[in-house]
């Protein structure tokens, strides 16, 4: 065995993707050292730690596993992650300091189970001048000519209003749910706040090196990854899944460690802070692959689509997540392997993502907007990403995105290792990618503009109420409940009385739907109900299955 430490790293990185048995007795011989030896430099010490987390999710054998899972337990207790936990901030490794701007449901999250190591972060807290001007509305009117008086700083001044035994971050987050509004108006003026937070580490503060989801049979790795490109479309339409509904407490537990997992790596979903746990499902794929999907709660549901979050297991470690949105028979994927874990399966287990969409929104058109592909998004620009969606068969349907894609391609095909430019693929990230499973249709998503559906119903909340939008909204609903002889809807759950009146302003705006044949008026009840029932991806098929609905929410779209 070699002395340096550093030489033992590099040797075991070379052999992390090595599954044969020479490789296996030898990596665990390194492990073995590597677990007693400390590291030079704080790169290596995040080499390493990542290095555990593939062997961990990718074992070969259970020695191994045993091995990288009893060094990543104990990682918080090392002499070199201690030595330099100010360089690994951020980094989701256990021991080290989470900094992040966290959107109000989240940062509330953290406030409620690890309230106590909980901070805001002074020196980053870019509105903090902003924050004296709410504090009067944060406190008792009777502190309120205290307020007026001295100007103590908003830092002093959250020192002295909160309770000696909770944190500065706690006494704002509970002070900003605590106020008269809903909670949407209450995450707003939060989230125009900003303020950034700091997590300490604690034995169970969300991290990278101990997020597992209970799993009762590990896959091991015995033969090289498959790291082949398939026939995306072919593989879409051969994979098969089992997909069940989780339990009440295997849901929750789901849930919290979807949303750990976007907190270890700095990183809000809305999808995952606010999944229902009423709504969690998953998918077991075979090979150690799962995928657990959450809904959204039907308070946070999107108008029009219907969106899923994902967290992708292998053997029960989450290597990536992302969401998927479906209408039109079509469905809008975001995926993101974490950087641990790229090249790990990568081709093989997107396309058992679109399949499972594919099943939940009887989905035949997929698509990529450009943010995924670069679009103001630093790292996959530079990851390329656009090359990935490429290879699998995504393309652009502008005709300008369509010449630019077909010049890199040729330039491709007669360039061994040419790689586009930076400058090539912004230009190329500036439209959405499509696959088509059957024929090509202009009605998918990313192509309608969906956002005119909107604008038609605030013209018609103008003319028709003016500034009075919320006495509007309930003369819509019940105008809408006359009008589809759906009665006093006193036998909905209150989920569904919400949808109806969020829906009732866009009925009105079809403008045709009192000539409708009943049938489909009943339908449209259906389809009403289903946006907040228990489970939204009943919404789609309903939906879909509603011709003279679609085709009007199309013309909606296209008039925009």
């Amino acid at each position: 065995m070699p002395l340096s430490a550093f030489s033992c790293l590099r040797e075991l990185n070379s052999l992390n993707r090595e599954f044969g048995d020479d490789a296996l007795g030898r990596k665990i011989e390194l492990l073995r050292f590597l677990e007693r030896r400390r590291l030079n430099k704080a790169k290596e010490v995040a080499q390493f730690h990542d290095i555990l987390c593939f062997m961990r999710a990718w074992p070969n054998g259970p020695e191994i596993l045993e091995v990288t899972e009893r060094i990543l337990e104990g990682f918080a207790n090392r002499s070199d992650l201690r030595r330099f936990h100010n360089q690994l901030e951020g980094s989701g490794i256990a021991g080290t300091v989470i900094s992040y701007r966290f959107f109000h449901p989240t940062a509330e999250w953290l406030a409620e189970r690890w309230g106590h190591r909980l901070q805001i972060d002074w020196p980053e807290f870019e509105n903090a001048a902003n924050l004296e001007s709410f504090l009067s509305i944060l406190v008792s009117y009777a502190e309120t000519p205290a307020l007026d008086e001295y100007d103590f700083g908003a830092r002093v001044w959250i020192e002295r209003m909160k309770n000696p035994g909770e944190t500065d971050a706690v006494f704002l987050i509970r002070s900003f749910k605590a106020l008269h509004a809903d909670s949407f108006l209450q995450e707003k003026l939060y989230e125009d706040l900003d303020p950034p937070l700091r997590l300490l580490p604690g034995a169970d503060t969300p991290s990278r090196s101990t997020e597992k989801f209970p799993t009762k049979r590990i896959t091991w790795q015995k033969e090289p990854i498959q790291n082949q490109r398939p026939d995306l479309k072919a593989a879409i339409r051969s994979s098969s899944f089992k997909m069940n509904k989780l339990g009440t407490g295997q849901a929750r537990r789901a849930v919290e460690l979807a949303r750990g997992t976007m907190v270890a790596r700095l990183r809000d979903l809305d999808a995952f802070a606010y999944a229902d746990p009423n709504d969690v499902r998953i998918a077991d794929c075979g090979g150690g692959v799962q995928v657990l999907l959450t809904g959204v709660l039907p308070k946070r549901r999107l108008l029009l689509e219907s969106l899923y979050g994902f967290l992708l297991l292998k053997n029960g470690i989450p290597i990536g997540y992302g969401t998927g949105a479906g209408l039109f028979s079509s469905c809008e994927v975001a995926f993101n392997l974490f950087p641990a874990f790229r090249g790990g399966e990568t081709a093989l287990i997107y396309s058992l993502v679109l399949a499972i969409f594919r099943r939940l929104f009887d989905a035949d058109t997929f698509m990529v907007d450009p943010y995924q592909l670069g679009q103001d998004n630093e790292e996959a620009l530079h990851s390329g990403a656009w090359w990935f969606y490429a290879n699998l068969g995504f393309m652009p349907r502008e005709p300008a995105a369509l010449r630019l894609a077909r010049a890199e391609m040729s330039r491709r095909r007669k360039r061994a290792g040419y790689r586009s430019s930076i400058s090539a693929l912004e230009r190329l990230s500036q439209y959405p990618v499509f696959l088509e499973l059957r024929r090509k249709r202009r009605d998918v998503l990313g192509t309608l503009n969906l956002a005119a559906v909107g604008l038609a119903v605030t013209d018609l909340m103008a003319r028709r109420f003016g500034s009075d939008r919320k006495g509007g909204t309930r003369q819509c609903a019940m105008k809408v409940a006359h009008l589809l002889k759906a009665g006093s809807l006193n036998n909905t759950t209150a989920d569904e009385r919400e949808a109806w009146e969020r829906w009732s302003p866009l009925v009105l705006a079809l403008g045709s739907v009192h000539s409708w044949p009943r049938k489909d008026q009943r339908a449209l009840v259906e389809v009403i109900r289903a946006k907040g029932g228990h489970h939204e991806s009943d919404f789609v098929p309903l939906f879909d299955g509603h011709q003279r609905l679609r085709k009007g929410i199309q013309r909606m779209a296209e008039s925009g």
